[in-house]
């Protein structure tokens, strides 16, 4: 039967405690044990069921875990207080000091701060590559590496990482993929691609609201069990636990992520043909002149289209502030940062979300000071969106 994510989401059987459509929310912290026995054996990972303390596990955590599992089609998941908090859990269970990583030059900038800038404080040394250069990645491989570290569609170049290739490089090696799905959420999915740890935000499409800030982790029962061991698991040992009450709330949106990923799609592909129209420089994976066209074409799931994020160049910072100020003006969205929202949203990525990347490597991974990305929203009338923004085109001088 075919993989369907969003079937999957559907057809958990997730009820309340008194028979709710909706799973309880456990407003707890700890939890009690009838017999003493079973606490140690929880203690020690010898149970199932079973609930010590909120750090750890929480029945409306699982809930949602166990939905992003469905969704990613892993065997298992966890969830944290942050798209950083499982970024960055993730790649401190997989990697100590002395070890290496190979990892996409064009990413999210904060995760490349804590590549750059915070794991050499643990002798963690990172190589960043153009992760669309399988040679290049190859190449940069040492015997210590230990990820090949990637986005499905990077952030904010939008090219599109070839999974399965990656996944074969990582095997052939011994080391491990892991990808941030954060972009792409049903459009792929990246463990059944062959990597082996996949990593959310969750503040993202999956929610869709801006009202939380959330992560996830997906893979295998033994990974998840590793990384919320009581004795050597990073996410118990460090923390990054989401509280109880957004899990819910962000459970309840996932049901309809699939409509929700359809029109953020719908809506990118046409405003994606109307700038190229125009003749503004446009980069969406959408479109067949994108590099990554056919890559993202082998491994998505064609009824989600091909995701709701555009990218336009204009050249200067100057200039893209100016078209920016006029959208918001227009009402055509908001000028802020983040993505995944029911309005449009629009940043100037070099001086935002990739500012932590220094002005050199922004060069050299070919990031113009002009780039204007965006989060396409779920505008019900596109056409009349468009028209605000060639309206707004013409007004700052941009055509």
């Amino acid at each position: 039967m075919k993989f369907d994510p969003a079937s999957n989401i559907q057809y958990l059987r997730q009820f309340g405690e008194y028979g709710d459509v909706n799973p309880s929310i456990t407003d707890s912290a700890t939890y009690t044990f009838m017999q003493a026995k079973t606490m140690a054996d929880t203690f020690h990972g010898e149970t199932e069921g079973c609930f010590l303390y909120s750090r750890h596990w929480n029945p409306s955590n699982k809930y949602l875990a166990d939905a992003m599992a469905a969704m990613e089609g892993t065997e298992a998941g966890w969830v944290t207080g942050s798209g950083m908090g499982a970024i960055t859990t993730a790649i401190l269970q997989l990697c100590s000091s002395g070890d290496h990583i190979v990892s996409s030059m064009t990413t999210y900038g904060g995760t490349f701060a804590f590549m750059q800038n915070w794991l050499p404080r643990f002798a963690i040394g990172v190589t960043f590559v153009d992760i669309t250069d399988l040679e290049a990645v190859k190449a940069a491989i040492r015997p210590n590496t230990k990820i090949i570290y990637t986005e499905t569609m990077t952030n904010p170049m939008l090219q599109i990482s070839d999974i399965p290739a990656l996944a074969d490089i990582a095997n052939t090696n011994g080391i491990k993929l892991v990808v941030d799905n954060t972009f792409t959420p049903m459009i792929v999915a990246p463990a059944r691609c062959g990597a082996h740890v996949v990593v959310y935000s969750l503040t993202k499409f999956v929610n869709g609201k801006n009202d939380c800030v959330a992560g996830a982790i997906c893979s295998t029962h033994e990974f998840i069990g590793q990384l919320i061991d009581v004795n050597s698991g990073t996410a118990m040992l460090i923390g990054p636990v989401l509280d109880p009450m957004r899990s819910s709330s962000i459970l309840k949106n996932m049901h309809t992520l699939h409509i929700r990923m359809k029109q953020h799609s719908y809506n990118a592909m046409f405003l994606a043909k109307k700038f190229a129209e125009a003749g503004i420089s446009i980069q969406y994976p959408g479109l067949p002149a994108h590099k990554g066209y056919e890559t993202l074409k082998k491994m998505m799931d064609p009824q989600f289209g091909f995701g709701g994020m555009i990218a336009i160049d204009l050249g200067t910072a100057a200039q893209a502030s100016k078209l920016m100020e006029k959208m918001e003006i227009e009402d055509v969205g908001y000028l802020a940062v983040s993505l995944g929202y029911f309005k449009t949203l629009f940043s100037n990525s070099g001086k935002s979300t990739s500012s932590e990347v220094p002005a050199e490597v922004q060069r050299e991974m070919g990031l113009s000071e002009g780039m204007i990305r965006f989060s396409v929203g779920l505008d019900n009338d596109i056409e009349h969106t468009w028209e605000k923004i060639y309206l707004s085109l013409q007004e700052t001088g941009c055509l």
